[in-house]
């Protein structure tokens, strides 16, 4: 096969043993790889109805057919698995170099089953599949378990790096929201890390040396090449990748500041003034180095340091969403400190999301009189950074405290007899942008399948963020372009932003020329938009219904009181029938045998009690 490799690595952990078997050609066209083949999998082979952290449950690393190819940020891999934070499907998503160094490796998907019956790692070079002991690895963190594992795997291949996807002990000790890191780029969201840790699987470290075949190398060359070219010439895409290479992710600080979108203490509010221009002063006063992720020139990935003797550390980051939600919805204001609590997640394997709206969750349970100081074990008011920094590390361990907000946002909230105030849609905590302040957040965070999520969907901002006409249209359309984008093993971020280059078919032929399959702009999309259904699709077999397409009664009925956003509400009552419409859904959000039909999932449909179309007709 040319872009894929053909061959999927199932590993059963409970008997310690591996077979590679050949991927279908015609499974590999129609679900491209990455989220929607690793998608399809879980849904054949895993029951929805499953606890998320027994052996029942499978964890899948998956590839897709342009990841390694040298198309511009090509590098990305999927984490694809049920959810123990939310019981939805959910797939995470990595950049760095672990992706390529599995498609190099011969492989476009790991398929790991059962639980290991003591502590292992699993060690891929080429053909060579072994599964070691990491009984000296648990309880280690991150960098250091890597550093064993590396020294342990040798020079056998002298030149040939060796890259891991690990978890720290948060995983190991199933906090709900603990991430697998590859060096600082984490698969972060909705407990993939934990998930690893119940199979008491450390790592997954992968050499490879065998390349990528491509169907048509010259075309793709010269392709590859324009997509590079096209950005260099447009002075707005090149503001937006300067942008990014300065400042990385951090460039949206400044930007969510001033339009009322930053999530200040437990998104009570839409702003934050020690936030505006914090990417100039991360830059300034943190950042040692620049690097970017496989085939990328953008460099936005940062190495930094804190001196200050109370929060002295280094590692990699902090993202803007890491920012937000650590500082501004903690009140915190101390970089020092952000940093910090960032770089222990790192290390411990947590993700920096669900950390900071867990955290900020406690701190206005705490600020209302709902949570005692006793059960806290701090004043734990908006601000304290001492304590944003000390839970950090009380969560990965599950100590004190810890042990509590480990569980997540939701059930912490809930287990004070207040769930209203955990700021989440399906049990997974928002992302830094307040959805008050932009009509297409709101909606995308309600519907997004693995609970609210910023990077599923794009806000284009082609149009005012509060007009209400077109926002369905546009959230449904990012949706599936950003499905498309994450089965090809491509960066959403690059390809996303830069959407006026996927509509003059530069994408499609690129894929095209990777894989010899006739692909063009309709139906790639429709194969992410097949990907969105497939997964809407186990959820509803999971038990979840419209109800959870929703989101907190403050963010639906109390507007702002000032910043940008004042006033607004993200009219989920108009927007959210009219995307159920456009996506071919019943009032309920239950796929149509007609849209079934439409994307070849009549079968997948059937077995969720959705009638094949003809028997509808008949």
């Amino acid at each position: 096969m040319d872009g894929w490799t053909g061959r999927i690595l199932r590993v059963d952990l409970t008997r310690g043993e591996y077979s590679v078997e050949d991927l279908d050609p015609e499974l590999a066209a129609k679900f491209l790889g990455g989220r929607g083949l690793a998608a399809k999998f879980l849904f054949d082979e895993v029951d929805p109805k499953i606890d998320p952290l027994s052996p029942e449950n499978k964890l899948l690393f998956s590839t897709g057919p342009l990841c390694g190819s040298g198309a511009l940020a090509s590098g990305r891999f999927e984490v694809v698995t049920k959810s123990p934070l939310t019981g939805a499907i959910t797939d995470s998503s990595g950049g760095g170099y672990f992706g390529s160094a599995l498609k190099y490796a011969g492989y476009d998907l790991i398929i790991l089953e059962g639980k290991s019956p003591n502590p292992v790692y699993l060690l891929i070079q080429d053909d060579e599949v072994e599964i070691k002991s990491a009984q000296h690895l648990w309880g280690k963190s991150i960098p250091d378990a890597e550093s064993i594992i590396k020294s342990e795997a040798g020079d056998k291949w002298t030149g040939r790096e060796i890259h891991l996807a690990s978890i720290g002990p948060a995983g190991e000790n199933l906090v709900r929201f603990a991430s697998i890191m590859h060096l600082d780029h984490a698969a972060a969201r909705s407990g993939v890390g934990a998930v690893m840790g119940s199979k008491n699987l450390k790592a997954v470290a992968v050499r490879g040396t065998r390349g990528v075949t491509l169907a048509d190398g010259e075309t793709f060359k010269k392709l590859n090449l324009s997509y590079i070219t096209a950005i260099r010439e447009s002075p707005d895409l090149q503001k937006l990748y300067d942008s990014r290479t300065t400042y990385g992710t951090c460039s949206s600080i400044s930007l969510a500041q001033r339009t009322g979108m930053i999530a200040h203490r437990n998104f009570q509010e839409g702003s934050f003034e020690p936030m505006m221009d914090g990417e100039k002063l991360i830059r300034r006063e943190f950042w040692t180095k620049d690097h970017s992720c496989f085939s990328c020139p953008l460099q936005e990935r940062k190495i930094g340091r804190v001196t200050d003797p109370d929060f002295k550390s280094e590692g990699g980051g902090p993202e803007w969403e890491t920012v937000g939600l650590l500082g501004a919805n903690c009140g915190v204001s101390n970089f020092a400190a952000i940093l910090k609590a960032n770089y222990l997640c790192n290390e411990l394997g947590i993700d920096t999301m669900d950390a900071g709206i867990t955290i900020g969750c406690a701190m206005e349970l705490y600020e209302k009189g709902f949570l005692p100081e006793k059960d806290a074990g701090y004043k734990l008011n908006f601000g304290n950074d001492k304590a944003l920094v000390e839970l950090v590390e009380k969560i990965a361990f599950r100590q004190d405290f810890g042990d509590t907000l480990a569980e997540g946002g939701y059930r912490l909230a809930e287990k004070y007899g207040h769930p209203e105030l955990f700021m989440g849609v399906k049990k997974q905590g928002f992302a830094g942008w307040h959805p008050q302040g932009n009509l297409h957040y709101g909606l995308a965070y309600a519907t997004s399948n693995r609970g609210a999520c910023h990077c599923k969907s794009i806000a284009f901002w082609a149009k005012s963020r509060f007009d209400v006409e077109g926002q369905a249209v546009e959230v449904k359309g990012s949706q599936d372009h950003v499905a498309a984008l994450s089965s090809c093993g491509c960066c959403w971020y690059i390809y996303g932003r830069f959407y006026g280059l996927w509509k003059e078919k530069m994408m499609p032929l690129l894929l095209a020329a990777a894989t010899g399959v006739d692909y063009n702009e309709e139906n790639l999309e429709l194969a992410g938009e097949r990907a969105y259904n497939l997964e809407r699709l186990f959820n509803l077999r999971a038990g979840f219904t419209k109800a959870d397409d929703t989101l907190p009664k403050r963010i639906l009925e109390v507007p702002l009181l000032k910043d940008d956003a004042e006033g607004k509400l993200p009219r989920l009552d108009v927007l959210l029938p009219e995307y159920y419409q456009l996506r071919g859904w019943d009032k309920n959000g239950v796929p149509t045998p007609e849209k079934l039909d439409q994307l070849g999932l009549t079968e997948e449909g059937m077995i969720c009690g959705i009638p094949a179309l003809e028997k509808v007709t008949r």
